[in-house]
């Protein structure tokens, strides 16, 4: 992870770097009423796709899956080199394909300050280490409109490929049961607050000591003063390696894309119910 960190910081950098020439590639602004026409955002951001598919992938990014995905969904040269055309799509019953010609580039969550991830226990959260995996399922969730697509990948001679794509409904999704309490989770805060467990473990930094860790409770009625931003939206999970059968617990993790932070809560599944119960910041 610590290279995929490091990309991430890269990407970043350029963003950044482009928004600034942008804003003075004709001299410094007159005055904040010109801004908005000087400043073009899609320029910035083709500049900086061409920036990136200039840099060729390291080749010890084939070991972990997020080191290439990440180079992957920022790279667009790379992105269509790395897919198998003609690419099968499976919607429903029906399966159609897709041609180099006919595939736009997919940043995927890389224009975010964050993505989000979805694992059944902290011994699945290892497999993100895992360097002999040899399949991978990145899932874009659209909670709104119900809605799942997955994007397949498997190792062909040590190389990442994307091989098909799946689309689906929210109910057929192996977290079905979870994603669909979460969309309710996030956007009613009267159902939010019903499904806090009576006591909500905590971990978060020390205000005293930024060098060390405070554990302790939360309870319902102090909810909102450690309450994380969620999103609710568009979502993306992964899954690492093969997926295997959904349990009664939960790991939501929020990952920052270049900064490295990461909130982490846990929902415990009893008596038809989900429930929060650990928050980790």
């Amino acid at each position: 992870m610590n290279r995929f960190f490091l990309f991430c910081m890269f990407v970043a950098c350029l963003f950044q770097g482009c928004k600034q020439n942008a804003s003075t590639e004709n001299g410094e602004l007159a005055d904040d009423s010109d801004s908005t026409e000087m400043v073009d955002d899609d320029p910035t951001e083709d500049e900086t796709d061409e920036l990136i598919s200039e840099e060729p992938m390291p080749k010890a990014a084939e070991e972990l899956f997020d080191d290439f995905f990440f180079n992957f969904a920022s790279n667009k040269r790379l992105q269509k080199e790395r897919i198998a055309f003609p690419l099968l799509v499976h919607s429903h019953a029906k399966t159609d394909t897709l041609s180099r010609e006919d595939w736009h580039t997919d940043h995927f969550f890389m224009h975010n300050e964050e993505y989000t991830l979805i694992f059944d226990s902290e011994e699945q959260m290892s497999l993100v280490q895992d360097t002999s995996l040899e399949e991978a399922i990145v899932e874009k969730i659209f909670l709104g409109q119900g809605f799942v697509q997955q994007y397949l990948f498997r190792k062909d001679n040590g190389r990442w490929m994307l091989v098909e794509i799946h689309k689906q409904t929210l109910s057929l999704n192996p977290n079905a049961s979870f994603l669909a309490f979460y969309r309710r989770f996030v956007s009613d805060s009267v159902f939010q607050h019903q499904s806090l467990n009576e006591e909500i473990q905590f971990v978060g930094p020390d205000p005293d000591d930024e060098f060390n860790q405070m554990e302790g409770v939360i309870t319902p009625d102090f909810w909102k003063a450690f309450a994380p931003e969620l999103p609710h939206d568009t979502i993306y999970n992964i899954v690492y390696g093969k997926r295997k059968s959904s349990g009664a617990e939960k790991i939501f993790v929020i990952r920052g894309i270049s900064n490295g932070q990461e909130v982490v809560l846990t929902f415990h599944h009893e008596h038809d119910k989900w429930k929060l119960t650990k928050l980790m910041e």
